[in-house]
């Protein structure tokens, strides 16, 4: 028989998921990437794929998919489970670590691209009056995505220690 208890933890659970995954859709994922690492962000115990499956109610090549994605960012690892033959996963669970790798993952995928076009579009010289002023504005876009790159490789990388531990001291509950 389930408990009142239990119904309340199912249901938060499923929110927290369902939350999970719409967000993931902000962050340029998939929402079954976000629901899949929501289910393993909770997890008290490894989870195999089947287990995925059956909770998410996925097929297994979208949960292997998913699941290999996950591992790629850094967000997903492979656990040994004593006594079982199947892949069990855990998730990063350091909310830190998750957000330098959604924000490498972003930077690769949007504004990476956009800085080589910037650059080579930089490169060429003006011809006419309307070529000056796309050049001028090119030139401040580059500028502006230059700036927000090196903003975002210190974001994720080691030297943004500071920024941690000011964290932990702004709203403590």
């Amino acid at each position: 028989m389930t408990s009142v208890f239990d119904m309340d933890y199912i249901e938060c659970k499923n929110e927290f998921i369902d939350t999970w995954g719409h967000l993931a859709t902000n962050w340029g994922e998939s929402r079954t990437v976000g629901m899949v690492h929501a289910l393993l962000l909770i997890a008290c115990d490894p989870i195999c794929t089947d287990q995925i499956m059956e909770e998410l109610s996925i097929s297994r090549g979208n949960a292997s998919n998913t699941i290999n994605h996950l591992i790629e960012l850094g967000l997903l690892f492979k656990e040994d489970v004593p006594g079982e033959r199947k892949d069990h996963f855990v998730a990063e669970k350091n909310m830190w670590k998750v957000m330098k790798a959604v924000i490498r993952e972003r930077k690769k995928k949007e504004l990476d691209p956009m800085i080589a076009v910037l650059n080579k579009l930089s490169s060429i010289e003006p011809s006419c009056a309307k070529s000056e002023e796309f050049h001028k504005t090119v030139k401040e876009i580059q500028d502006f995505s230059f700036r927000a790159d090196r903003l975002l490789d210190t974001f994720s990388g080691k030297e943004m220690n500071w920024l941690m531990r000011s964290m932990k001291n702004i709203g403590k509950r």
